[in-house]
């Protein structure tokens, strides 16, 4: 592939739109010289951020829209009226043009999802794309899918998630055959979801040679890095992420205010800050944003709408990263696996219905 790698970004994605977008883009091009980026958005808003900083504007074009999706937005409204036109759109119909590598927004993630898969198409197999986010653990790093493209799954997506979490992590990780494991309310095999049961009972018998299947994970095991890909539907894949992050950011805070309580926690802390500060880095939410989205004909990348610059410039990071290990390419090789016929065991669950019954009691 070219030396360059290109970014389509939708600038009013986002709670803050142009002004961090703008200002991470600079963030992340000191740290990759040589990236261009395509901004979608209101020019009038754009423009003079980035004749305030020539550097990027060398290497960047402007592209004006005046139609953005907003935050609040169902998927389907985003379409109606974003079509062909929106801020969002236009930064994924680059990809598909073939003028962007990868597309990057902190916008509406409904949204995205959606105009993603209608502008992109799924790769061949895949029926729903997913949100992969790379997981700070104690060995390292996780791959943990799906953090909230889609409510719900059945045994056959949850499979698919397996393969393509496993090719991620092959790539961004260098491992021949890495660990996958499923995320349930307990490791017995009775226990949990009809469609998670059913997905472990695929993985155990089917034996794929590009992953290692080590059974169901609880919520505590990720962190721990039990294994090296964590797969679970959106739902609660979702709800895993927010309150990972929440808990970070709780005990920085209760970190922050012990160590300014009185003068000898003061003292405390000056011989000890460089420790702190690891400690610090290492808990910052920021350093995993960025989810991506797997399963589409093209790199989407999705980061968080409440993103500072320092985190908008680390989804980008995360981009910049896929791009240059050809990650869409390999996980295209990886489904080319021989043919498996859907479980005819299992239901389709992609939407809010009535709740399946659940085998076990949590522990």
């Amino acid at each position: 592939m070219s030396e360059k790698v290109r970014i389509a970004l939708d600038t009013m994605g986002g709670d803050h739109g142009p002004p961090v977008t703008v200002a991470g883009a600079e963030l992340a091009l000191e740290r990759h010289p040589g990236t261009e980026f395509i901004f979608f958005g209101n020019a009038s808003l754009i423009a003079p951020l980035l004749d305030a900083r020539p550097q990027l504007k060398a290497l960047s074009r402007l592209v004006h829209t005046d139609v953005a999706v907003r935050m609040e937005d169902k998927p389907s409204q985003a379409l109606r009226y974003g079509r062909w036109k929106s801020s969002m759109w236009l930064a994924i119909d680059a990809v598909k043009k073939g003028e962007a590598d990868m597309a990057l927004s902190g916008g509406n993630t409904g949204a995205l999802m959606a105009m993603s898969k209608f502008n992109l198409r799924t790769l061949p197999g895949i029926e729903r794309p997913a949100i992969a986010a790379l997981w700070p653990t104690l060995r390292g790093e996780s791959v943990v899918l799906d953090v909230g493209a889609s409510i719900g799954a059945d045994a056959d997506h949850l499979v698919d998630l397996a393969v393509i979490g496993a090719a991620t992590a092959r790539i961004l990780f260098g491992l021949d055959r890495p660990t996958v494991g499923l995320l349930n309310i307990g490791v017995e095999e009775v226990k949990g979801l009809e469609e998670v049961r059913e997905a472990g009972r695929i993985l155990r018998e089917e034996n794929f040679p590009h992953l290692d299947y080590r059974g169901f994970v609880e919520g505590d095991d990720i962190g721990r890095g039990k294994v090296d890909v964590v797969v679970t539907e959106g739902f609660a894949g979702n709800i895993a992420l927010k309150a990972a992050e929440g808990t970070a950011r709780q005990i920085g805070e209760y970190l922050r205010a012990a160590m300014t309580r009185s003068l000898s926690a003061k003292i405390g802390y000056l011989f000890a800050r460089a420790a702190f500060r690891q400690l610090r880095e290492r808990m910052d939410p920021r350093r995993a944003n960025g989810g991506v989205f797997l399963g589409l004909n093209g790199i989407v990348i999705k980061s968080h709408g409440g993103s500072d610059a320092e985190g908008f410039a680390a989804a980008i990071e995360l981009g910049h990263g896929v791009v240059r290990n050809e990650l869409l390419d390999k996980i295209k090789a990886a489904l080319g696996r021989p043919h498996r016929p859907r479980s005819q065991n299992t239901r389709h669950s992609g939407g809010q219905g009535a709740p399946h019954a659940v085998s076990g009691a949590t522990s």
